[in-house]
């Protein structure tokens, strides 16, 4: 008689991340599905917590070099695996390849346990023997060499889609291409946006010194604080902070906002950039932020509530149909922060590497021309558009903004190096924002700012 499925241990980190790999699989997002199993299944300990997370992360961000392995020891492709049994092999090499404190032999006999628990016991003896296969290979693994095979390298051991790798070696050349996908595969830094309408940067990060608690200045983001230890999040007061990139806390600065104007923030959501305005006017600016989904709409009046901010209104509406306001051309400034390919943010969405293809830059090009000509028919003349990608890819940056200028010659370009000079080491030639790729500690951050002529 065939063997009954093992009872599952329902807190067990690796039967939650293989769930969480599922859903992601089907569509979701990791970090909200993460967020989600944590808060259903009550994981408290910190230990079991942590390795979800990393094996969540670690198997989304390092796929390309997990199946490189594993394809060496596998009889068959494994495009023609079933999926439920890919994501058990992933998790398994994971462990046996980056997490030096499981035992690799620890790591075998979980992941085939794992295979029980979910009903796989079919496949437990292939998924047995191929990681012990894989863990006889180990002295005999050798990455493709960087300088003779680039590509192939940056595939394999950078874990990039081959597209997206010939993409990076074209544009930065092979020794920056691989310095800048060796930053994606790590950890994004924990960072935190100061709420100024609450407390100081200079008091919070005293705030946290009290409690032993390690953080620093941001570089660049003059609100900004990196954390080194994530207990900070808890003993901080919730109205004090906004978890935000510094990368997207230079942003909203762009705009120039002053007290007593009127803000439009396109495509608001979930809000950072929204309440980071309302803290750069002091509460003293009139702020409608949109979104296209009502769910979407409630996170930004939720932020804006637990930070204090006011004078936001946040409503439901498509920008890429024709704006009906009472006031056209009624706002002193707009900002633009559009729908992309989120390519410049692969360390909190790691996932994103395996799902965008490249002929989806040019649909995604197309929507973010059709919402920046929406956004700058409300703008007042003299007043200021600040159009904003978290990606670097051309179709998204210069040429929507190509086109943009193209199409509405009352539009100039202002050079950042002169309004913002002292983030000039971040600006291309044209005085866009452009955070790659000198800097892949950052995020990669793309902003124009444009102003109507009178």
């Amino acid at each position: 008689m065939p063997r009954s499925p093992r009872p599952r241990n329902l807190s067990d980190p690796r039967l939650l991340a293989f769930e969480i790999l599922q859903r992601v699989e089907q569509g979701a997002y990791a970090d909200l599905a993460l967020d989600d199993v944590l808060r259903r299944r009550g994981v408290s300990d910190p230990r079991d917590r942590g390795l979800l997370t990393k094996l969540v992360y670690g198997v989304l961000r390092k796929r390309g070099r997990l199946d490189y392995v594993l394809a060496r020891h596998c009889r068959q492709p494994l495009g023609k695996l079933e999926t439920k049994v890919l994501q058990i092999l992933r998790l398994g090499a994971y462990q046996v390849l980056e997490l030096e404190r499981i035992p690799p032999s620890a790591a075998v006999n979980t992941s085939v346990n794992l295979a029980r628990q979910v009903g796989l016991q079919r496949a437990s003896g292939f998924i047995n023997g191929v990681l012990r296969g894989l863990l006889r290979g180990l002295p005999q693994l050798v990455w493709p060499d960087e300088r003779k095979n680039p590509l192939d390298h940056l595939q394999h051991a950078c874990s990039l889609p081959r597209w997206l790798a010939k993409r990076w070696l074209a544009v930065y050349g092979a020794e920056t291409a691989i310095r800048l996908a060796v930053a994606q595969l790590q950890p994004a830094p924990l960072s935190l946006r100061c709420n100024t309408l609450k407390v100081s940067r200079e008091e919070l990060l005293a705030d946290l010194e009290r409690r032993g608690i390690a953080a620093r200045a941001c570089r660049f983001a003059a609100e900004g604080v990196v954390l080194d230890d994530r207990r900070g999040l808890e003993v901080l007061p919730a109205d004090w902070f906004q978890v935000q990139d510094e990368a997207s806390m230079l942003v909203a600065p762009l705009l120039g906002v002053r007290s007593g104007e009127t803000i439009l923030d396109c495509c608001a959501a979930p809000g950072g950039k929204t309440t980071h305005l309302a803290a750069l006017g002091d509460n003293r600016l009139a702020i409608t932020a949109l979104d296209l989904h009502p769910q979407r709409v409630e996170l930004i009046r939720a932020g804006a509530r637990r930070l204090g901010c006011a004078g936001i209104e946040a409503c439901v509406r498509d920008m890429t149909q024709s704006a009906d306001f009472p006031a056209p051309a009624g706002f002193d400034r707009v900002l633009v922060d559009a729908p992309c390919s989120g390519l410049g943010v692969l360390r909190h969405n790691p996932e994103t590497r395996w799902r965008r293809k490249p002929e989806s830059l040019g649909e995604l090009s197309a929507l973010q021309g059709a919402i920046l000509g929406r956004a700058a028919e409300l703008l007042k003349p003299g007043g200021v558009l600040v159009y904003s990608v978290c990606t670097v890819t051309e179709e998204e940056t210069g040429q929507v903004l190509e086109g943009f200028l193209a199409a509405h010659p009352q539009f100039v370009l202002e050079d950042l190096r002169e309004v913002m000079p002292q983030w000039a080491e971040l600006c291309d030639r044209q005085g866009c924002l452009s955070t790659w790729p000198r800097h892949p500690f950052l995020d990669g951050f793309f902003a124009a700012r444009l102003r109507r002529r009178i």
